[in-house]
């Protein structure tokens, strides 16, 4: 496969929404109908991640709110609806777009450092929500599915980095741009998992700094996709 195919197929194209689009109602005419709306989305949010999908439940949801049962139905219709809700107003901070592309000028490691970075604080800054989306893909095949085709984007985004670093010899041309992308996209994900929502520690047995996980998954990346040594 040339770099000019890879670019033409794995080209920016918006990520899709991991919230179930279908169920979303038209948004409040009001000011005020959409302060409310948004108090009840911010609600279910802190419910789910404290009690779990499963578990949360929509009298704990309006408390939460401060506000009625017939306001919630006012806006939604169920569980499902106010879930795909949150996901909409939280899932562009939940990941970046992938690799940033690389410059003629950049330094290609400090590319792959900035761009891991930016992933893994956002993954840290929503850590209750990452647990809660690991649950409901394992209940729910329609949103493990639109997880999956979101995370597919983001693998193909770094998957066209790697071709266009392999095209100026910076990277590895043997490696299959695709199938790397997977393997370093998804090993940076699950350490995010460990270390983020399953409070991994270190080897000494304590909390794992951050900037070395910044560290330690850029220099896998970089190792892997065999970087020239850096001057």
């Amino acid at each position: 496969m040339t770099t000019r195919t890879v670019h033409e197929e794995w080209d920016d194209q918006p990520a899709p929404s991991m919230a179930a689009t279908d169920l979303l109602r038209e948004p409040p005419a009001t000011p005020r109908g959409a302060r409310t709306r948004a108090a009840l989305v911010a609600a279910a949010r802190t419910v789910f991640e404290r009690s779990g999908y499963l578990d949360a439940r929509l009298t704990d949801i309006t408390k939460e709110a401060n506000c009625s049962t017939g306001s919630f139905y006012t806006y939604f219709d169920n569980k499902e609806q106010v879930f795909a809700a949150v996901l909409e107003v939280a899932q562009e901070d939940m990941m970046h777009p992938g690799m940033k592309r690389v410059q003629d000028t950049d330094d290609p490691y400090a590319v792959l450092e900035a761009s891991n970075r930016a992933y893994l604080e956002a993954y840290r800054r929503n850590a209750k929500l990452m647990g809660l989306l690991e649950q409901v893909a394992h209940i729910d095949p329609a949103f493990a599915d639109l997880r999956r085709q979101r995370a597919d984007a983001f693998i193909a985004r770094n998957a066209r980095g790697i071709a266009e670093l392999q095209a100026r010899g910076i990277a590895d041309k043997e490696l299959d741009p695709m199938l790397a992308s997977r393997a370093l996209s998804g090993m940076v994900s699950r350490l995010a998992y460990n270390v983020f929502v399953a409070s991994a520690n270190g080897t000494d047995g304590t909390p794992v700094d951050f900037d070395d996980v910044v560290f330690t998954t850029t220099r896998i990346w970089a190792n892997g996709l065999r970087f020239p040594e850096r001057s």
